[in-house]
């Protein structure tokens, strides 16, 4: 089983033109949960949960996908809401949002609510985005990273949004400590120039490598993405043309896929078993997981692929 760690809220998303808006559950680490359902992963959902209308639908959703919520308590504070601006169709840019987290539900998860014990069956942990920014809930999943490391595989997407961090500086020294914590990563190529702005890539990955990581993965937008390994050359897979309505959750729906591979095919078993991906199969993870980005680019929304989806693609 993979958990995933963090935020859980409602996307606001523009219809007619945004001259009104969609609520959509949404949020990386939910999404990434939904994404891993869909692919019969088994998964477990780890956050704090609004008992508000929000809350319900956040909750239903989730069991629609066969994601297990039993690490995740319920209370009375508000669900965190997002709203989203769309890209400029002909730009090869990003969604932006605004958040209005004051005090809800994921954003006021505190150390006393960590689960005491996870199963055995948990495999690995997921954690990454603005669950990792906003206090006290980033501090009280750091600490839960940090208590898990050595222990299980420790899986990181920073999925950077910039509006929230009001300290760059202390932001990137503590993303430097999850560092020598984690064992994969995965990131963009708008997160890497906002983290190094000027540096080159193949030099902060090689000092990661030295740093503990064992896998890298570098999304390149509508290009495609980049696996790197220790002491091996990395692996590029092109994205599949596609017919893109938006690209909300296309990372996300990326990382699902990345992380249902890993697991399907014991690499998460291990640190040693993550080292040790050879460069055919990064190829093929890469692979499955830009198609997966595909299928979500292809609708509306955060819109991940299900299980038989994929498999007709391969076919």
């Amino acid at each position: 089983m993979i958990l995933c760690c963090g935020e859980a809220l409602i996307d606001f998303v523009p219809i007619s033109d945004g001259d009104a808006y969609r609520p959509c559950v949404g949020g990386s680490i939910y999404n990434i949960a939904i994404g891993l359902g869909r692919l019969g992963i088994p998964v477990s959902f780890f956050s704090k949960l609004s008992k508000d209308f929000f809350g319900d639908m956040l909750v239903e959703y989730l069991d629609k996908n066969s994601v297990d919520i039993s690490y995740s308590p319920r209370t009375s504070a508000p669900t965190t809401l997002a709203f989203v601006s769309l890209p400029n169709e002909e730009k090869d840019d990003e969604p932006q949002y605004a958040f209005y987290a004051n005090q809800s539900a994921d954003r006021s998860l505190t150390e006393s609510e960590l689960p005491a014990k996870l199963s055995k069956n948990i495999k690995a942990l997921h954690f990454g985005s603005i669950s990792l920014v906003m206090e006290p809930g980033a501090s009280t999943l750091e600490k839960l990273m940090k208590r898990e490391s050595g222990n299980r595989i420790i899986s990181l997407d920073p999925n950077i949004r910039a509006g929230l961090i009001s300290d760059k500086k202390a932001y990137l020294q503590r993303f430097e400590q999850w560092i020598k914590l984690i064992d994969f990563i995965k990131l963009s190529q708008a997160d890497m120039t906002w983290l190094y702005p000027g540096e080159k890539i193949e030099e902060i990955i090689a000092r990661w490598f030295d740093m503990g990581i064992s896998l890298c993965v570098l999304t390149l937008g509508a290009t495609g993405a980049k696996g790197y390994t220790p002491n091996k050359e990395p692996i590029f897979a092109p994205t599949p043309k596609t017919e893109v309505s938006d690209t909300i959750g296309a990372g996300d729906s990326f990382l699902s896929a990345t992380l249902g591979y890993l697991y399907k095919s014991d690499f998460l078993d291990s640190k040693e078993n993550l080292q040790n991906i050879s460069p055919e199969e990064l190829s093929e993870c890469l692979t499955y997981a830009n198609r997966a980005a595909s299928i979500n680019c292809s609708r509306e929304g955060a819109n991940p692929p299900y299980k038989n989806e994929l498999e007709i693609i391969n076919a």
